[in-house]
């Protein structure tokens, strides 16, 4: 059984069709590679919801953790084009959990929630047996906006040009960092790991989002997760039923990134990368997108372009190989992982 999210082909068997009662106002219903659905409540406004379920991970601070649960579920919501404005978050905990734990947990939320104008509006927390660790059930957002701000991932169009963020593989390099930190630091220089850390702050895209909406002319957004920057690239193809052009050797590349990567045998594109965002944009505004990025301080660049033919999804490696765009069928990262908590054990 793959781990992680369902793919492409369960969808379709499993959950495909199954959603409740029939409303017209559902204007983006559940689909892979969206991650938040958008209803219309008149007026020319709409409602934009995604939920995620968050996990601890060993060696991160808990206050990581809170500050995840608010930032990956705002980022789906934020690349729909809107700004996140509501949340719902439920938190299961073992019975035993210390009281300070929970002060983190929630304090950390908070934090979160307020640095983004974010109002929590309920939610549950409780104490079960059979939690092994702090566990957010779901963190639902919410964004209230106009409909024609609305952006999906199903809107790229031939002649767009393809932009990313940070580079790939920038939650995989995080949250190796710090769980396998001692065999890194076995060979690779201290402050060159640290970065590698650092970018556990970097998983979110909630900022370069908003960002490109506001330049103008961004037809499309998607943040890479499970699956990759190839991944996401393939779901933006699908959804728009559009082919991609793409060269990996105008990626942005941290060294961390690639550092990390090299060490576990893992290929950045495939690897998991919340933080890093996927825009297309019209050829004569992805300057502008740039630019707003840039005054942000948030690296990005373009690296290809979207075609007519849905036949044509191609990636051209930087060791000038060309690889079909697709959904790998594993996520690397997640062997990495497990690997990694044996060690710990």
């Amino acid at each position: 059984m793959k781990i992680g999210k369902i793919d492409e082909a369960d969808f379709r068997e499993l959950i495909l069709g199954k959603f409740g009662r029939r409303d017209p106002s559902v204007i983006v219903p559940p689909r892979t590679g969206i991650d938040a659905g958008a209803v219309d409540i008149g007026r020319g406004r709409v409602l934009v919801v995604a939920e995620d379920p968050i996990f601890t991970m060993p060696r991160l601070p808990l206050e990581m953790f809170g500050r995840f649960a608010v930032h990956i579920g705002a980022s789906d919501v934020a690349v729909m084009g809107l700004p996140p404005r509501y949340l719902t978050y439920t938190l299961l905990l073992p019975p035993d959990t210390p009281r300070d734990d929970i002060r983190r947990i929630v304090g950390s939320i908070h934090a979160a929630a307020r640095g983004l104008k974010i109002a929590i509006v309920g939610g549950h927390t409780g104490f079960y047996p059979g939690f092994a660790a702090p566990t957010i059930g779901g963190v639902t957002v919410f964004a209230v906006g106009r409909r024609r701000d609305l952006i999906t991932p199903a809107g790229a169009r031939p002649g767009d040009e393809v932009i990313l963020t940070k580079g790939p593989a920038i939650e995989t390099t995080a949250l190796l960092a710090s769980l396998r930190e001692s065999e890194l630091l076995a060979r690779h220089d201290a402050r060159l790991v640290g970065r590698a850390k650092a970018l556990a702050r970097s998983i979110t895209v909630v900022e370069d989002a908003l960002t490109a909406a506001a330049a103008g002319g961004v037809t499309a957004m998607h943040d890479a997760t499970e699956g990759g920057v190839m991944g996401g690239l393939y779901e933006i193809a699908a959804a728009s039923r559009v082919g991609m052009e793409i060269d990996e050797a105008l990626f942005v590349y941290p060294d961390a990134v690639r550092m990390v990567c090299d060490a576990f045998g893992i290929d950045p594109v495939r690897s998991i990368a919340e933080g890093s965002l996927l825009v297309t944009a019209r050829p004569g505004r992805s300057a502008a997108v740039l630019a707003r990025l840039r005054r942000k301080r948030i690296a990005a660049s373009v690296v290809g372009r979207v075609v007519r033919d849905p036949e044509v999804r191609t990636l051209r490696r930087a060791d000038g190989r060309v690889e079909r765009l697709e959904i790998p069928a594993q996520d690397p990262f997640w062997p990495a992982f497990f690997e990694g908590l044996g060690r710990q054990g």
